[in-house]
């Protein structure tokens, strides 16, 4: 480890003195890595709010009363409004030229699109109950586009995960343990639930801080119109989570703020299991040391390391750096997050769990995520947060988590959500997990007469 210490050591002294101010702060790795840790020039806690948002006071009950919009009833000061919007279209899909224009959606950030009506009852941030009356948010606030999509230039997650490898093997790794000399024992705690804003922990993908064509111009046309269709039903009360009906919540909730919570995490040299969500139903485990079978890669199977089927979660196998994990995720089942884009099977991430330290404690991790999606993604997008330490395990005050398995009270009928009481008998109609269901409700009860284009077809670009 001695030559390891003293590569580091010159690389840190460099780094100081060639680092600029930081917008937000990263862990200081002490070198210039060719893909992890590269600093953001943007703090989204600082930015202000996109809207329109109900803005909730913590002990506060969920009750639509207490909370004041932050927002707009109609057009803020100096802005247009378009002629023909989301809140007033008949067809959508015939709107494509003006996806690109943050008036048609009234300025909405795309969780916005989402408290517009039923999320919140009564009556949501509409509170005339009508499309047409949707408001608006604030059209001069945005994250900008170079702070959502990676820094790094890789085009695929395996090449990016390879590049890792590579550095660290430079740098002596990567590192194989025992429990006797593991230095990351540490990170045996509980973390604190990334939704506590007092701690400064959203993200652009919370979707709070940015106008919507910003995030259609990293996705492909095909999943640009997905996501418009989206926020269509959304501003229309039309929405479908898939909490709603008990279905599994998919690989990109774990970055979502509703219904993630705090983060426990079980470290060993050769496994990392990370746990979350309101009853710690999302988990990620990562193998150490494992490699993905590559077999018919080249013909376009995503690397895995079970049989060939997809995973809600996906597979992941990783490394250490020192007491770094870098992990490689894959074999990720499609699906959708609430108000933000939907991904493909295609969908890989690479994430590196970085110690923070403060005056030498270890007080938390920095996750920095890079996610590849060649079917969804124009290009590779980057989330970064930080998980902050609440206690130890053997700490009085360290209360088990929940888990509970979901019950169906609520069912779609006719396109409605329904409460359904004991002994309500209900038409069911068995979900295509691999179809888009969601869409399928829309499609059928709210899209008759609707010009959509063939999804095989070509959309339109942002280029």
């Amino acid at each position: 480890m001695q030559g390891r210490q003293i590569v580091k050591l010159c690389a840190l002294a460099a780094l100081l003195i060639a680092a600029p101010a930081l917008a937000q702060k990263m862990p200081d790795i002490g070198f210039r890595s060719v893909g992890r840790g590269w600093p953001l020039t943007t703090d989204v806690n600082q930015l202000k709010e996109v809207g329109p948002n109900w803005i909730r006071t913590p002990g506060q009950p969920r009750t639509g009363v207490e909370m004041p919009l932050n927002g707009f009833t109609s057009a803020p000061p100096g802005i247009e409004p378009l002629p023909r919007d989301i809140f007033t279209s008949d067809d959508f899909y015939q709107d494509k030229e003006l996806w690109t224009d943050p008036r048609y959606f009234r300025c909405n950030s795309p969780m916005g699109t989402e408290f517009q009506r039923g999320i919140l009852q009564p009556p949501g941030v509409n509170v005339a109950n009508q499309t047409e009356q949707g408001p608006w948010g604030h059209c001069d606030s945005d994250v900008p586009r170079n702070d959502i999509v990676s820094p790094y230039g890789f085009k695929t997650a395996q090449e990016h995960y390879e590049a890792l490898l590579a550095e660290t093997r430079k740098r002596g790794g990567p590192d194989v343990y025992t429990m006797k000399d593991f230095p990351a024992e540490e990170w045996n705690v509980l973390y604190e639930s990334p939704r506590v804003v007092a701690r400064n922990l959203r993200t652009w993908y919370w979707g709070q801080h940015s106008q919507i064509p910003t995030i259609l111009s990293t996705l492909t046309p095909l999943y640009q119109q997905r996501m418009v269709q989206e926020a269509y039903h959304q501003v229309r009360g039309n929405a479908v989570w898939p909490a709603t009906f008990c279905w599994p919540e998919g690989f990109m909730r774990r970055w979502y703020p509703f219904n993630i919570s705090e983060h426990t995490i079980i470290a060993t040299p050769h496994l990392v299991q990370v746990m979350t969500g309101v009853v710690q139903t999302f988990v990620q485990n990562v193998y150490v040391g494992r490699t993905f079978n590559m077999e018919d890669v080249a013909n376009g199977a995503v690397p895995r390391l079970g049989a060939a089927v997809p995973r809600w979660y996906g597979e992941t196998i990783g490394f250490w750096d020192d007491d770094v994990l870098i992990s490689w995720t894959s074999n990720i089942q499609s699906w959708k997050s609430h108000s933000q884009f939907e991904h493909s099977s295609q969908m890989q991430s690479i994430e590196i769990y970085t110690p923070i330290r403060e005056g030498g404690n270890f007080i938390g991790l920095n996750h920095e995520t890079i996610l590849y999606d060649a079917e969804a993604l124009a290009e590779p997008v980057r989330i970064v947060r930080n998980l902050h330490k609440i206690n130890e395990f053997t700490d009085a005050d360290a209360v088990p988590g929940g888990y509970a398995e979901c019950l169906q009270t609520i069912f779609s009928v006719k396109g409605v959500n329904t409460p359904l009481t004991p002994g309500a008998t209900v038409e069911f109609e068995m979900p295509d997990w691999y179809g888009r269901p969601w869409a399928a409700v829309w499609e059928r009860y709210f899209e008759e007469g609707m010009s959509k284009p063939d999804e095989a077809g070509d959309l339109f670009s942002f280029d």
